[in-house]
């Protein structure tokens, strides 16, 4: 089996964003993803979803909400062939309006928790990994947990504040040319076979 992953942001990087959106009729997958969804899956990447789902602690749906999105959105990539391998979400958020998820947790990112989580409870080997992301937070939490990152500049991202972790390995244009980066970067050449001469 792969011990390899890309690990996906679903809000302006899977999906369109939407903020704050549980309704499944809204959901879609983001033009320029379906070849690279392919092409990452035949290459033998799990594909495996971390996104922030702050909207729960701020109030505006309840976690259980999340499931129906989960759902559609594993239906869309089925219609094109194409398996998640595990969904994480994180619900917290330290201002938050609701108690029991009103904290400063590890895995919001760019917290690496739910991405070390996830690589523990499928075997992932991180320094093969990739992270894709819309946002520095997605590029930061990647590198934080031991991924390469690449940043999809869609525009979402609007600070620009840069650090080390901050830096991504390469900047995308969608899915699509994110996947052709990763997959050009992780072709192995055979070494070339050494011929021994015996002397005589």
């Amino acid at each position: 089996m792969s011990n390899k992953a890309v690990f996906l942001d679903k809000d302006g990087t899977l999906i369109p964003n939407v903020p704050y959106n549980v309704n499944p009729d809204l959901i879609e997958l983001s033009s320029g993803a379906v070849e690279g969804l392919r092409s990452l899956q035949a290459a033998g990447y799990k594909l495996i979803v971390i996104s922030n789902q702050s909207g729960v602690a701020l109030g505006y749906f309840d976690e259980i909400m999340l499931f129906p999105v989960q759902l559609k959105l594993t239906q869309l990539l089925a219609e094109i062939g194409v398996k998640i391998t595990a969904f994480y979400y994180c619900p917290h958020h330290p201002e938050g309006k609701i108690p029991e998820y009103k904290i400063s947790c590890s895995c919001r990112k760019p917290e690496p928790g739910l991405i070390l989580r996830a690589a523990r409870e499928n075997h992932i080997d991180l320094a093969n990994s990739w992270f894709i992301g819309d946002i520095l937070n997605d590029v930061e939490a990647g590198h934080r947990a031991g991924c390469k990152s690449i940043l999809i500049n869609n525009g979402n991202e609007t600070e620009w504040i840069f650090t080390s972790r901050r830096m991504p390995d390469y900047v995308a244009t969608d899915i699509n040319d994110a996947a052709k980066k990763i997959i050009s970067k992780s072709v192995v050449f055979p070494k070339p076979k050494m011929t021994s001469y015996a002397s005589h």
